[in-house]
């Protein structure tokens, strides 16, 4: 998902690692709403592959601060949502509304994280990216979701689903 971000939404970059739209926060929605703490996992590998090898090459620290902000703030909403709505890996809780919530927390939680870190390291300068990683994050998982949406809408109903 982050080629296919950067092949359509580079131009919208607002610096490095942070965009007006941002692909893979919606992937990151998706991977914990339907693998739960494995999902997470598999984001933290991903994302800190993604940050060590493409956003910030050789850079240990940064890369694993960055993986761990990007899988923390999905699987955390995921845990509120759990204890909140009592959802379960069948997802037949999650409400358009509660997906809708989903997002919005995943929007808010990475970026505040990642800020936070940026803070605590004396990278303040990074704190007016703030905004637009929560309006790219949250732009990134509607679409994702909504595409994801549509697609599932096209495949058959299961027998007796009718």
């Amino acid at each position: 998902m982050m080629m296919v971000n950067e092949l359509f939404f580079r131009r919208t970059e607002f610096m490095q690692g942070i965009g007006w739209i941002y692909l893979p926060a919606g992937t990151r929605l998706l991977c914990v709403l339907m693998f739960g703490w494995t999902g997470a996992l598999g984001l933290l590998i991903a994302g800190w592959l993604a940050c060590y090898w493409y956003y910030f090459p050789g850079e240990l620290l940064r890369a694993t601060s960055g993986a761990i902000c990007g899988a923390l703030g999905p699987y955390l909403i995921y845990l509120i949502a759990q204890q909140r709505w009592g959802l379960r890996s069948s997802l037949s809780k999650l409400t358009p509304q509660r997906l809708l919530i989903c997002a919005l927390g995943c929007a808010f939680a990475s970026p505040l994280l990642h800020h936070l870190w940026f803070a605590l390291h004396g990278e303040l300068g990074l704190l007016p990216g703030f905004p637009v990683m929560f309006i790219g994050d949250l732009m990134g998982s509607l679409i994702v979701v909504y595409t994801a949406k549509y697609a599932l809408s096209l495949l058959p109903l299961p027998q007796g689903a009718r």
